[in-house]
């Protein structure tokens, strides 16, 4: 009598779970320009999505914790003349994002971490370079301030965003449209996709493709049979791939060993409606303390749903095992480093600072013990009328009073502002 074994792996039962319905993001616009990008970026601070609008292209950026309805005034990034194809944050700032344009340009943007009044118009740089659109960005994961860009011309370039001048320009490598691009760990090669349906490793510094046309694949997986865009994330402290088809509803995810057969199917996270794209949080963005490992943000036709991947455990304590050193949003090189042959390794930060233990996870208001209020020390002075407690506690009332009476009128004005405006709508639409 057989015995089937079985693979000894900590993440095969990872658990997905969708957020509930109050901390999903409603009534965005989602972008409806079919192109291949994921529509979507996320970091620790906030979430981007290109969105519908008129005369030009457009993107929303919300910060995190800013779930629920999204006004429909809410500002936009705005300032591209054509659609927006791609969006990518800044590895090393939080409040620095780059957008590619069917225009052919690429803009750089300065994101504040308050809610700005209007539409953010002016970049804080913008690239010119290409020919025909720019579908593509990926930011070096270890020089600051390079940023990769390639398009419809089939053309890769990379830029010293710092200075606005292009460091490179890989024009003779690619015959027919780029699919996509990756860089390594350390930014030494990248990856690409095209339509002439190779792949080719190359080290950009010497313009040169290093590999292609590999021979017989190690482990050959058939990920999915869906016709959409295959959406892949990996997760490099995990060893996992997840797998998002654009039109797809599930999320598919592998765990890659170095022993054979190498790619392990682990679980498929299935949803009723279909994913328009998809964001990859980073590592340093997940909430430990819930033994968390990844997190999507799925792109519906109005709303984006966040995702949860997680391990169950019995322990509260940090989990070592399931967080490894990870990179932080500290470069390792300048630019001009990078450019002259240097490469450097992510500079890694523990996730440890970001676990809070369970007693701390909730705030608890005790009262305070009145033996605690000492009286200062030295002489005694008289106590005028206003130091009395009583006279406090009427100025604190009379503060509250007013502060709900403001917060009340806000409130109705905020009801007026919509009222209004849907009655504009049915004007306009009435005239149409």
């Amino acid at each position: 009598m057989s015995r089937r074994v079985v693979r000894q792996s900590k993440f095969r039962h990872v658990f997905g779970q969708a957020a509930k319905a109050d901390q999903a993001y409603e009534d965005i616009r989602v972008s409806k320009v079919t192109w291949d990008s994921a529509f979507c970026a996320v970091n620790p601070k906030f979430l981007a999505i290109i969105v519908e609008a008129g005369g030009g292209g457009a993107f929303i950026v919300l910060p995190l914790a800013k779930t629920g309805r999204v006004d429909k005034n809410y500002p936009l990034v705005t300032g591209h003349t054509g659609p927006v194809l791609d969006i990518d944050w800044c590895p090393h700032n939080d409040n620095v994002i780059a957008s590619a344009s069917d225009d052919t340009t690429v803009m750089v943007w300065q994101i504040p971490d308050y809610t700005p009044v209007r539409n953010i118009t002016e970049p804080v740089i913008t690239l010119e370079g290409h020919s025909k659109r720019v579908g593509i960005l990926s930011w070096h994961p270890t020089a600051r301030n390079v940023l990769l860009s390639a398009g419809g011309d089939n053309v890769i370039i990379i830029w010293n965003v710092g200075t606005g001048e292009a460091l490179l320009s890989l024009d003779d490598i690619h015959p027919d449209v780029i699919h996509s691009v990756c860089w390594n760990s350390n930014g030494s090669l990248l990856a690409t996709t095209c339509k002439d349906k190779t792949l080719r490793i190359i080290d950009p510094r010497k313009s040169q493709v290093v590999a292609n046309n590999f021979e017989e694949p190690v482990a050959l997986q058939e990920m999915d049979t869906s016709n959409g865009v295959l959406l892949p994330f990996y997760d490099p402290d995990s060893s996992i791939v997840y797998l998002c088809g654009k039109g797809d509803s599930s999320i598919r995810y592998f765990e890659i060993t170095d022993e054979p057969p190498f790619v392990h199917y682990l679980n498929t996270f299935s949803s009723k409606e279909p994913q328009r794209g998809m964001g990859f949080m980073p590592k340093r963005g997940l909430d430990v303390s819930k033994c968390e490992i990844a997190r999507f943000y799925k792109l519906h036709e109005r709303k984006c749903e966040p995702i949860v991947m997680t391990v169950p455990r019995k322990s509260d304590l940090f989990q070592d095992d399931l967080y490894p050193d990870t990179p932080g949003p500290e470069p390792a090189l300048e630019a001009d480093e990078w450019l002259s042959g240097q490469d450097a390794e992510p500079v890694l930060i523990s996730l440890k600072e970001g676990y809070v233990p369970p007693k701390h996870r909730e705030l608890r208001i005790t009262k305070r013990n009145i033996l605690d209020a000492r009286p200062p020390a030295g002489p005694r002075r008289s106590q005028s009328a206003s130091d009395s407690p009583l006279s406090q506690q009427h100025t604190l009332e009379t503060l509250q009073e007013e502060m709900k009476a403001l917060r009340e009128r806000v409130q109705a004005q905020e009801e007026r502002i919509t009222a209004l405006e849907n009655m504009l709508c049915e004007l306009v639409e009435g005239t149409d």
